[in-house]
């Protein structure tokens, strides 16, 4: 290949890979452009009837990746990743708490932080009741209340659910060799 066959060569891949980068960002910036989907993240999401949420219960919507938990008359949308590495923070039914499984973060039914590493408790979206239906708006995040505060500081209904790990079985002794008890042979 001579240099005028090079020079051909570059300025060819350097268009294609400079027209590659516009169709791109074109791409890029119509995906953007485009609405979110109602009934899922980033959009409102129906999350049912407000008769489906009796007190203590707790519900998770996977397409909408939050909790709605049922407290005092109350419901509440919580976002299901844990506010200290992100994690997604399962709902324990026999100590109805939020046990993060990654650091150990708990958090009571209202999404409020009670042990572990988190910063502050379970973020949430806003929610509300439109003719007896249930919506969440995923797409405005509120940050959970700081550390330190709990309305419900009750102790656990049950045992946990994470961080319970049958105990580790005790290595058999290792046996001894006749080198280290003295010889090779029996005296």
């Amino acid at each position: 290949m001579d240099a005028q066959e090079r020079r051909t060569f570059l300025n060819r891949s350097w268009k294609a890979l400079a027209g590659l980068f516009v169709l791109e960002a074109a791409w890029g910036t119509w995906d953007m452009a485009q609405p979110t989907q109602a009934g899922a993240f980033g959009g409102v999401v129906k999350a049912g009837d407000r008769s489906e949420f009796p007190e203590g219960t707790v519900r998770y919507f996977p397409n909408g990746r939050f909790y709605v938990a049922a407290h005092e008359g109350e419901l509440q949308a919580l976002y299901q990743k844990c506010p200290h590495l992100g994690c997604r923070v399962p709902f324990c039914e026999t100590s109805k708490r939020f046990e993060c499984p990654c650091h150990g973060s708990v958090y009571n039914i209202r999404g409020e932080r009670l042990d572990g590493p988190a910063p502050r408790g379970l973020d949430r979206f806003p929610i509300r009741v439109e003719d007896g239906q249930v919506l969440v708006d995923t797409g405005t995040i509120i940050e959970g209340p700081p550390e330190g505060v709990v309305a419900d500081p009750h102790s656990a209904d049950g045992p946990a659910c994470s961080g319970v790990f049958p105990p580790l079985p005790t290595p058999p002794a290792s046996p001894v060799s006749s080198e280290e008890s003295g010889g090779g042979e029996d005296r």
